[in-house]
């Protein structure tokens, strides 16, 4: 039995994993050869993607040690981060089944992979609400987030976060469930907008945060940098999908399925590169590298190397 287009080209959001086949569904092709006629916004997907395989991943890895180093001292919002970083090295792994599905394979067994992993990246952006509702306690609610500061209830969010995220990236992988294509567009707005509501209810408390200041409280200080990291990744990675895919109606099929489609998910899931190279740029990744040093120069087996080089 030949494979469907659903089977033979590569989708990277529940949007189209119930599309039906084509008139020469007949006839198996790639869906570079699908797209044969517009490759340019494929070949910069694919690139998106192996740069987050090559910086995505150790980047990840490193908030990962970064948050386990400095869990004495580390913000409560650290556990989401942590499990937004697992998740996004599972992510980044996928590149070369992606390419050799994309560009040689027309067997269905990888796009069900494929499909479990970006499952897995489509719900994402709930452990990013989670940090902005985090955030949003700690400023507009500072006396009940004081309350709640004992991080057992944040396990257990992130633990039923997970829960939703496999659910959601089992059924996406079996992919004949009908109208699931609407959980993704339920999700993907949902979250958005609370994000953006948290973001702004932040922002606008912060700016409100007393005349006649000169310093911030450390609190706000922390939560207004991390606010704009939590913006810049809405805008940059997430608005694309959420303004593109309403307007659907305006492009042939084809236009939309190789162009539009890639060009919006390159962005979305490039996210799994830019938040850890974000989160690492607060300063902390300078710090601890400053206070590694420090360590070495104190060391006497440090100092002796470097008197006996001349240094």
């Amino acid at each position: 039995m030949s494979p469907t287009f659903m089977n033979l080209v590569h989708i990277n959001s529940t949007i189209y994993s119930t599309q039906t086949p084509l008139n020469d569904s007949n006839v198996e092709k790639t869906v570079y050869e699908f797209c044969r006629e517009m490759p340019s916004v494929i070949i910069w997907y694919l690139g998106l993607q192996f740069i987050n395989m090559f910086l995505g991943i150790p980047a990840n890895l490193m908030v990962l040690w970064l948050i386990h180093k400095n869990k004495g001292d580390s913000s409560t919002s650290d556990i989401f981060i942590l499990q937004l970083a697992l998740l996004d090295v599972f992510f980044c792994m996928t590149p070369p089944l992606e390419l050799a599905n994309i560009v040689f394979l027309t067997s269905s067994i990888p796009w069900y992979v494929l499909r479990f992993f970006y499952g897995i990246k489509d719900t994402s952006p709930l452990f990013l609400a989670c940090i902005c509702l985090d955030r949003y306690m700690a400023v507009l609610h500072p006396i009940t987030f004081t309350e709640l500061k004992d991080r057992r209830h944040r396990a257990i969010l992130a633990a039923v976060v997970w829960l939703v995220v496999l659910a959601y990236a089992a059924a996406k992988c079996k992919g004949d469930i009908p109208n699931f294509e609407k959980v993704f567009t339920v999700i993907i707005l949902t979250t958005f907008a609370f994000m953006v509501f948290c973001n702004i209810a932040i922002l606008w408390a912060l700016r409100q945060s007393g005349p006649g200041r000169d310093e911030m409280h450390p609190v706000k200080k922390r939560a207004f940098k991390m606010v704009l990291i939590i913006l810049a990744i809405i805008v940059f990675n997430y608005f694309p999908p959420v303004a593109l895919f309403p307007f659907r109606a305006y492009y042939t099929d084809k236009v939309f399925r190789c162009y539009i489609h890639y060009l919006a998910f390159g962005l979305m899931d490039f996210s799994s590169s830019i938040q850890p190279v974000l989160y690492l740029s607060k300063d902390k990744l300078v710090l601890s590298l400053a206070l590694c040093c420090k360590k070495k120069e104190k060391s006497p087996i440090f100092t002796s190397n470097t008197t006996q080089t001349g240094v």
